[in-house]
């Protein structure tokens, strides 16, 4: 992610740790996006710079801060120590939990919205009972039928999901928000037309999601649009949004 705003670097722990991409608005930083990315349901190899997964991430993430630096807002993005969600240990949310807590010891009281993709997004539902955050944009979630929603309760979420997705299915992320609605302070779901898993079909739209979600939700400034349109609607058609 490079510009001539802020700063950029990858902030990495020897070992066993995960590592962030973070990027830094010129200004002081008045909000955070923590973006996370996919992986399996198992695995213990290393995650790398160049996998496919990580690299999903880096435009949506590059697009995040093109669109709120100036008004303040840190991008940092995370790669998890190995790919697999492995269970019961759930390495994935020991590493957002991580770089979460990094987060709120170097930027106390700033809020934090959460965006992930696929596994990514079944970690960033899962703690969003975090006190820093306020709000999840959840892409193409791994959302099976016994994911707790009680980490959401109070919190802003937005889930997309393609149509045509055959990774993860539309149909677990629609009865996830069913069940999550009565929780969260307001829950909206979009359906992307003729999108697959990968999300790269139509890109714009994706990025535009997750921007005017993540802007809104953290009080910076962004033109209204989709997403705030989307709240105002009746539940029957609030979780079932055609794009």
């Amino acid at each position: 992610m490079k510009g001539t705003e802020g700063t950029e670097g990858m902030e990495s722990m020897e070992g066993d740790e995960p590592a962030l991409l973070v990027r830094r608005p010129a200004g002081p930083a008045r909000a955070v996006a923590l973006v996370l990315h996919g992986g399996a349901q198992f695995g213990a190899g290393v995650v790398r710079p160049w996998g496919l997964a990580y690299l999903r991430m880096v435009p949506l993430a590059r697009a995040l801060y093109a669109a709120g630096a100036a008004h303040g807002l840190e991008v940092r993005l995370l790669r998890n120590r190995v790919r697999g969600w492995n269970e019961p240990a759930l390495d994935p949310v020991l590493d957002a939990r991580w770089a979460l807590g990094r987060l709120r010891a170097e930027h106390p009281g700033l809020p934090v919205v959460l965006v992930g993709h696929s596994m990514g997004g079944r970690v960033a539902l899962r703690v969003a009972d975090d006190p820093a955050v306020v709000g999840v944009c959840a892409l193409a979630p791994w959302t099976p039928g016994d994911e707790p929603v009680e980490p959401v309760r109070g919190r802003s979420v937005l889930i997309a999901h393609g149509t045509q997705d055959r990774v993860t299915g539309p149909a677990d992320s629609y009865a996830y928000a069913v069940r999550a609605e009565a929780s969260a302070a307001r829950l909206a779901r979009f359906e992307v037309t003729a999108e697959g898993h990968a999300m790269l079909r139509r890109p714009p739209v994706w990025s535009r999601l997750v921007a005017e979600f993540t802007l809104r939700t953290l009080e910076l400034p962004f033109r209204d649009g989709l997403v705030t349109s989307a709240w105002t609607k009746p539940p029957a058609q609030r979780l079932r949004i055609p794009l």
